[in-house]
């Protein structure tokens, strides 16, 4: 067996710090995952880089920050002129395998939603090659790896590697309507699925929230197990390989529509579910993107089942997103533990690191809300992060602050591989590094919205017991005392007695913006 160890990563979609069950759920069950943490350092002060799948995934790969890597939001491909964490593993003699949701790249043929410039009259308009102030090739063929126009062709097979990674078995998009190597698979193996797979062809059930889909795929054909199956089948494969490895399982949940099969949905009653505080606090003066977003239901709902950020919704929704979030999470995590046993009938698990995370939260039911949107509450940017050496302290605890991009650097130093130069996440405690003091998130999006106004972008640190928020443009900005007031209710931006407070957040957020700047491509001479 080698000396160098080898890492399982799992990661989720869309699932909050607090849905585990070592992390304080009170009906959620999660024992594979709770074992894992229980075999490792479960770290309680774990927060993304941006608060959204593709900044998110792609800081974790590149290891920097959203406004370095270049995808600050939904649609932009991360480019392939990045180093990934994966790429210096697989150049350090390593095998690098994904299996899953990568979301490093398109996934839709939705047209943009940025409104196109007016020019002004007696103006000359750029032509189009001129249009934007860099030019960019991320349209090209290389970057359609995830669309369903590359996956219809013939034979379709993604050329690798991919990211770094030198096997690559591709789930796209959530729910019964999965793409990729996932559906190709179907129709081989399962062809009587596909027609089981509508939002039309649904068990009847009495659940109201938006997006709630009672699937006939079974539980076997469900992305879930596909993606479990396939990496078990990668890890037995191994047996007697001397190789170290790096294995990604990404999961397409708990991200909606909400959709656990067979009895993963009713395994958990929304009546069982914590109320959130929005509901029961009469004294919430909403912030005035709550109160747009229960206007715009109101008057229109339909959007309900289209929305892809927040969304308003009752409390008997919330609770009935609860209830079967749960039920994908604990179906993710029966996955998982056919995971952990193939490592171990493998005979790789005692050295091998297991890791697990999130990309983002959900608000499921916080401030009345549902989804992600610009809003940067703790349900969106504060995930899980479990780290689990076989070779070191176990059982533990961590409060130190630590960040997606701090994942690849943390398994590279614990490698002892060097990490590129502009790699901007630090090494972590588990590992000897030193950490960091203070969160920083990035969020950006397309939409112009009427809270934020267009293409929304916000910047947030977290620092001690506080959260400071500056929103581009319309939206009111926002500090929070997390220690008296972890739900976030009461906005103390505007308070006179907290101006020390916002003023020293504000210096060291500057400080980390000024951090954030690349200092990549180097120098060609010295002048």
């Amino acid at each position: 067996m080698t000396e160098r160890p080898s890492y399982i990563l799992f990661i989720t979609d869309q699932q909050r710090y607090d849905h585990l069950g070592c992390n304080g759920h009170p009906v959620l069950r999660t024992p594979n995952i709770d074992a894992m943490a229980a075999e490792g350092v479960n770290h309680d002060r774990f927060y993304v880089a941006s608060p959204v799948c593709m900044p998110n995934r792609a800081s974790l790969m590149t290891c920097r920050m959203p406004s370095s890597h270049g995808t600050r939001s939904l649609g932009i491909p991360l480019s392939q002129d990045n180093v990934t964490f994966a790429e210096l593993l697989s150049a350090a003699g390593y095998d690098t395998c994904l299996i899953g949701k990568s979301h490093l790249q398109n996934v839709s043929d939705w047209d943009i939603q940025i409104d196109p410039p007016e020019h002004r009259a007696g103006y000359s308009a750029p032509p189009d090659d001129l249009a934007v102030a860099v030019r960019s090739d991320l349209d090209r063929e290389t970057y359609q790896y995830e669309r369903q126009e590359y996956w219809d062709k013939p034979d379709p097979e993604v050329p690798l590697p991919f990211y770094g990674f030198n096997e690559y078995t591709a789930v796209m998009r959530h729910g019964f309507n999965t793409g990729g190597a996932h559906l190709e698979w179907v129709k081989k193996h399962a062809p009587e699925t596909l027609a089981l797979r509508g939002r039309d062809k649904q068990f009847s059930h009495d659940y109201s929230v938006p997006q709630a889909i009672r699937t006939k795929v079974p539980e076997e054909h469900y992305s879930t197990s596909y993606i479990a199956d396939r990496a078990a089948e990668w890890l037995e494969a191994r047996k007697d390989n001397p190789k170290p490895f790096l294995l990604v399982v990404s999961f397409p949940d708990p991200h909606h529509p909400f959709t656990p099969p067979g009895k993963y949905w009713d395994m958990y009653k929304p009546e069982d579910m914590a109320v959130p505080a929005a509901y029961e606090n009469d004294d919430w003066d909403p912030p005035e993107y709550v109160k747009i977003a229960e206007r715009h239901r109101a008057n229109d709902p339909s959007l309900a089942q289209m929305a892809g950020y927040s969304l308003a919704v009752s409390k008997q929704e919330a609770l009935e997103a609860r209830a079967l979030t749960c039920g994908m999470i604990t179906m993710i995590d029966d996955a998982v533990g056919r995971v952990r046993d193939a490592a171990s009938d493998a005979g790789v698990a005692d050295n091998t690191v297991q890791i697990y995370t999130s990309d983002h939260g959900d608000h499921l039911g916080e401030h009345r809300l549902l989804f992600k949107g610009a809003e940067q509450y703790d349900s969106l940017t504060h995930v899980p992060f479990i780290w689990a050496d076989p070779k070191a302290e176990n059982g533990t605890r961590s409060d130190e602050l630590a960040q997606t991009h701090d994942i690849g650097t943390t398994i590279l130093e614990h490698a002892k591989v060097e990490k590129s130069l502009g790699m901007q996440g630090v090494v972590l405690p588990v590992v000897g590094g030193a950490g960091r003091d203070a969160a920083h998130i990035q969020y950006e999006t397309q939409r112009t919205q009427e809270a934020f106004g267009p293409r929304p972008r916000v910047h947030s640190i977290v620092h001690g017991d506080w959260r400071l928020s500056i929103y581009l443009d319309k939206c009111q900005n926002e500090l929070f005392d997390l220690a008296n007031d972890p739900g976030e209710m009461v906005n103390l931006w505007d308070d006179a007695k907290y101006q020390e407070v916002k003023a020293r957040l504000v210096e060291r957020l500057a400080e980390l913006e000024i951090a954030a700047g690349d200092r990549v491509p180097l120098p060609t001479a010295q002048a």
